[in-house]
């Protein structure tokens, strides 16, 4: 149930994008964002810093992308958000007396406080990964800040609804805005599925990490 709450906000973006453009899309995201955090403290009245973070994260990059016209601010908000996980277990390391992934499995399963360590430290590097993962994306693997760039200097500087470009443009500025949507489309899908898949694989890769160190229970003795 609570991957399926934290999942939410970006399934409605994802969904959002393919019907209405990124606009539209960004401000679903944000209202999911909020209806997340109104959920949990509804339910346990409490928030967990993290949903708090990413929705004043969302709420300030996802509306200067809206006041902006411009997408390229909703498409720093992961990046940041992964970095911002990665400062907290980085944190964890000098704060308290266990890591932030010992508190947060330490009740399923015993390890020695070496492996936990580790562990921690896995997911630092993993949260960082990410966040420069998502950056090539949008500058390198898509193109799209060239292409959107290449756009905006053809219409004057001003933003666009990619969403739109048959509506708005014809000739070499429709060519020019179908490619930088194009591009565009390829950052939301990774965000979705590219984010999803790395994610999988990094926790199917650690659960055969501890595998290796959880401590097996004793078989009970059979009595006649």
């Amino acid at each position: 149930m609570k991957l399926l709450i934290d999942f939410f906000p970006i399934l409605l973006f994802f969904i959002a994008y393919k019907l209405a453009g990124i606009y539209w899309a960004t401000g679903v995201a944000i209202g999911a964002a909020a209806l997340q955090v109104g959920w949990s403290w509804f339910r346990r009245r409490r928030v967990e810093k993290m949903h708090l973070a990413t929705l004043g994260l969302l709420v300030v990059f996802g509306g200067l992308t809206i006041a902006l016209r411009d997408p390229i601010f909703v498409m720093w908000k992961p990046t940041l958000v992964n970095w911002l996980f990665a400062v907290a277990f980085i944190g964890s390391h000098v704060i308290g007396e266990r890591t932030l992934i010992e508190r947060m499995m330490g009740h399923a399963m015993e390890l020695p406080r070496l492996i936990w360590t580790r562990l921690n430290l896995l997911w630092i590097g993993f949260f960082i990964f990410l966040g420069f993962a998502n950056l090539f994306v949008v500058y390198v693997g898509s193109g799209f800040h060239e292409a959107h760039q290449a756009l905006l200097g053809a219409t004057g500087g001003v933003g666009v609804d990619l969403s739109a470009c048959g509506e708005l443009y014809t000739g070499q500025i429709l060519g020019l805005c179908n490619d930088a949507q194009a591009r565009e489309e390829v950052w939301v899908n990774f965000k979705l599925f590219g984010m999803m898949g790395l994610t999988i694989a990094f926790v199917i890769a650690q659960a055969f990490y501890l595998s290796r160190h959880m401590k097996e229970e004793p078989q009970a003795l059979e009595t006649d």
